[in-house]
């Protein structure tokens, strides 16, 4: 096909910005050389919008991100198109009216359904001879045969040089942008987040929040990742920005070398040091488990080792969960930790994974009932590394130590003057501190001194935490210890395990 007058076009899918966006920077230059035009794209899919894993909570994100890569593409002379349908119907109407097209976009890593739109796109331009560039800016490799070599190729495609945002974009006159619409708009699900909670959403946000943490916050990280509270304020925050590609991972890992090496110049700086390395460790992370998914799709809805699938097959999970998912547990951490995560999208990873331990061991929950629930809490869903991490703490990945969390501990460790428990359960503002990690020993004069009644204005706990976790515990090691699982967490070891 000739390259003559092609319409270029940019779908934009999880990469909504201009710095670092390599299928747009090499469809601009393709452009300049033909004299051709670009059409910069976003597609609101029903693949997409209508999963069991998407929440209004990404659209109150994700629209703003769009208008503000509207208005930084029109200032470049094209502004972002926006269409809605499935995305074939969208491309198709396009390839009408402009038969010379090409299309450009990041490769990303996805749950079924879209996945399953992204091969019916690419069977698509197969048949209309519609040539496709997919560019990568995750952390996954398509077909990957071995692990040996991943943290090597990470590291090459990491080292890349960062593509600056684009000057012009020749423009299409002829076409016009399409609404944005609203939340109410379009049919989507949620529950309890409140959207003044939600962090600021666009690329200029995304760098604000970035350089912040790099010249400021990163000095409390190592000492709050795991406060509930004081993570909100110290951990990076950058997680949406990376989910939503507001952000590239390479331009944070470009940006935070560089301030680790201007650090080094300064005698008091290891403090400093210490804390940015241990944040570099969680971005490599980061795609050590997206190419988890990437290798093995089918661990979204089945355990890696399906014996463990049938281990939590008759238990009928609607009081439990219930429970769990609206924070009414009697365990005050992981109820003020699911109502956080709820209302503003955002929950640090130790409570993440002890609200997974509760849900798994002390509720003994199919891991498949709540992950779609968690995903849709979270601002920062990766299903890459949403499904690989709850399968991990959940006990069914079959090589990972079953890591069962304490509530109560858990408040004593990281929350011991209850700030947290304080605001996000209401009902026990007025319980002295000594009572707040198990409010059931709570003696009734003091519940009627600061009049709360437990049992009444706050639950009783739904179980007992030792008896329950020491049963899961040994029902899933029971089914470790069987010749074939071992011999199938050897398999998953060899594909999925980490290479030091």
């Amino acid at each position: 096909m000739s390259q003559a007058r092609t319409l270029h076009v940019v779908w934009f899918v999880r990469d909504l910005r201009l710095c670092d966006h390599a299928p747009l920077t090499e469809a601009l230059q393709q452009a300049q050389q033909t004299g051709s035009t670009v059409l910069p794209l976003y597609i609101i899919d029903p693949a997409r919008t209508q999963a069991e894993d998407y929440a209004a909570r990404y659209w109150h994100f994700v629209r703003p991100c769009l208008q503000e890569l509207r208005h930084r593409l029109a200032q470049r002379g094209a502004p972002l198109v926006v269409r809605q349908g499935p995305a074939v119907a969208v491309l198709k109407r396009l390839h009408e009216r402009f038969p010379q097209m090409a299309l450009w976009r990041h490769y990303e890593t996805e749950t079924a359904p879209v996945r399953a739109r992204d091969v019916r796109v690419r069977n698509w331009c197969k048949a209309a001879d519609v040539p496709l560039h997919e560019r990568f800016h995750r952390g996954a490799f398509p077909g990957l045969e071995s692990r040996d070599d991943w943290s090597d190729r990470w590291e090459a495609r990491m080292a890349q040089p960062l593509i600056p945002s684009p000057g012009q974009v020749p423009a299409l006159a002829d076409l016009t942008p399409g609404p944005l619409p609203t939340v109410e708009d379009l049919p989507l699900r949620d529950e309890g987040f409140v959207p003044e909670e939600m962090q600021a959403p666009g690329e200029g946000a995304a760098h604000r929040c970035l350089q912040d943490f790099l010249h400021h916050r990163a000095a409390q990280y190592r000492a709050s990742i795991s406060s509930p509270a004081r993570a909100f304020a110290n951990c990076s925050r950058l997680s949406p920005h990376l989910t939503w590609g507001t952000l590239s991972l390479k331009t944070v890992l470009h940006l935070l070398q560089q301030r680790q090496q201007a650090l080094t110049a300064q005698p008091a700086g290891g403090d400093w040091r210490r804390a940015l390395q241990a944040f570099e460790s969680r971005l490599h992370w980061n795609g050590h488990f997206i190419q988890k998914l990437d290798d093995a799709p089918h661990i979204q809805r089945q355990s890696y080792i399906p014996a463990f699938d049938a281990a939590r097959a008759d238990v009928a999970p609607d009081a439990h969960l219930r429970a769990w998912r609206t924070g009414q547990t009697g365990y005050p951490l992981v109820d003020a930790s699911v109502r956080a995560f709820r209302a503003t999208g955002y929950l640090n990873f130790r409570m993440r994974a002890m609200i997974t331990s509760f849900a798994s061991y002390d509720l003994w929950l199919d891991w498949r009932a709540f992950a779609p629930i968690m995903a849709r809490w979270m601002l920062d869903y990766e299903p890459g590394i949403h499904y690989p991490q709850v399968q991990m703490q959940s006990g069914t990945t079959g090589i990972n130590t079953m890591r069962i969390y304490n509530p109560t501990k858990q408040v004593k460790d990281h929350d011991p003057d209850g700030t947290f428990i304080r605001r996000w359960v209401p009902e026990l503002r007025a319980l002295p501190k000594g009572y707040l990690a198990e409010p059931w020993k709570t003696p009734p004069l003091v519940q009627e001194e600061v009049d709360c009644h437990i049992g009444q204005d706050y639950p009783m706990p739904v179980v007992q935490h030792l008896p329950a976790v020491r049963e899961a515990r040994e029902r899933l090691t029971a089914i470790r210890k069987r010749p074939a699982v071992q011999a199938a967490a050897a398999r998953v070891l060899k594909q999925h395990g980490s290479r030091r």
